[in-house]
């Protein structure tokens, strides 16, 4: 049986089983090791760790249950669009997403931290909803998937805050509009 099942998504699932690894290291560090490195926040330049953070917070997650409901979601979406534009264009995808959200919480709020895949997660759903489009044609599916979840973070961010980042929601959205544009071009 075991030789029946396939590591079908391997970008996906990787970044799926490093995350666990990552919050499995931060429950016997008491939360040390995603401090130092898993979570965006404003720090010294000249700090190696910092540059590393840049990218590493969205490994790192508070919890199992903020864990997993970043990779549900993950695990539904990623595995097409990993077949559809190949692991590498994903990659480089979830790459960008990570850096560009976590250079603006480092320059927009120095007084919170950042961390968790829920960026790379709203790129995928946009992304994947564009993914439908062709011939010029803006697909239906993708003005409602993008008013639903981006719109839906823009009225909660101005109504009521709370622990989660909606702007690296819409962030995450907005880089998978533009990722899918670029892709359906090459």
């Amino acid at each position: 049986m075991l030789k029946k099942i396939q590591y079908n998504s391997p970008v996906v699932l990787t970044f799926a089983l490093v995350s666990l690894l990552v919050l499995l290291i931060s429950s016997l560090t008491g939360g040390a090791s995603t401090a130092l490195l898993f979570s965006v926040y404003r720090a010294p330049l000249k700090d190696p760790f910092t540059w590393v953070r840049f990218i590493g917070h969205v490994l790192g997650h508070a919890n199992y249950e903020h864990y997993i409901s970043n990779m549900t979601l993950l695990l539904v979406i990623g595995p097409p669009l990993e077949e559809r534009y190949g692991g590498r264009a994903l990659m480089e995808c979830m790459a960008a997403t990570a850096v560009i959200s976590g250079v603006v919480q480092f320059v927009f709020f120095p007084g919170s931290a950042l961390l968790g895949a829920s960026g790379i997660v709203f790129m995928m759903i946009i992304l994947s909803s564009i993914s439908g489009a062709s011939q010029g044609r803006i697909p239906l599916t993708l003005i409602l998937v993008y008013v639903i979840y981006v719109g839906g973070e823009v009225i909660s961010g101005l109504s009521q805050p709370d622990n989660v980042s909606q702007l690296t929601h819409i962030i995450g959205g907005t880089c998978g509009a533009i990722f899918g544009l670029l892709l359906r071009k090459k």
